[in-house]
């Protein structure tokens, strides 16, 4: 029988989403200073303030200008978001990875706090719903991803399937409301960009 009174709940490791190529936007959405440094280092110190260790995730080209951060480099190339998140569980399948993407500007503390209040480790993951998605599926970029999510994930990307958000589906994921859904908001293109700021 598999109940978390008899079973340890796994530790939390932060994972910053910085690995993309950034196409649409035409530069490294990373480095963006929406908060008065990189976005990837703003969310960095963000997860590691509220007592979450934080690694950002990268391409291996990446890596020497990131050399201050602990990093996850992507073990397999040009597979997205769930391929970032395979590689982190393949450096360190024990525990739990809060994922958040470096494009969204409006992550604050708050809202991680409420994922983690929330947090149900008996199911493979905890998300918000996504304003993007009018099925209600989670947006699986800000989200805490359980290490009974990996299977599923591992057989997904061997089947060649990259959809981040179809994976937690199938995985069995917790559903949260967000308090204010723009907080979810993915800033991916020069002109969304200017909208905000």
């Amino acid at each position: 029988m598999d109940t978390l009174s008899e079973k340890k709940i796994p530790g939390l490791q932060g994972l910053v989403l910085a690995g993309g190529r950034s196409t649409r936007m035409g530069t490294d959405k990373g480095q963006i200073a929406w908060h008065g440094k990189p976005q990837r280092a703003y969310l960095v110190e963000l997860l590691e303030g509220l007592g979450i260790p934080a690694c950002i995730s990268c391409r291996p080209d990446q890596a020497a200008e990131l050399s201050g951060f602990n990093l996850v480099l992507d073990r397999v190339a040009d597979q997205g978001p769930l391929g970032a998140i395979y590689s982190a569980f393949q450096a360190d399948m024990d525990v739990a990875w809060l994922v958040v993407a470096c494009d969204m500007p409006f992550v604050d503390a708050d809202t991680v706090r409420l994922l983690l209040r929330e947090r149900r480790a008996d199911m493979a993951g905890t998300a918000f719903r996504s304003p993007a998605f009018e099925d209600g599926s989670p947006d699986p970029l800000f989200a805490i991803w359980e290490p009974r999510a990996y299977p599923v994930l591992e057989k997904r990307l061997q089947a060649g399937y990259r959809c981040a958000r179809k994976a937690l589906l199938q995985a069995g994921v917790w559903l949260l409301e967000a308090p204010d859904p723009s907080v979810l908001a993915n800033v991916n293109t020069p002109e969304s960009a200017r909208l905000i700021g």
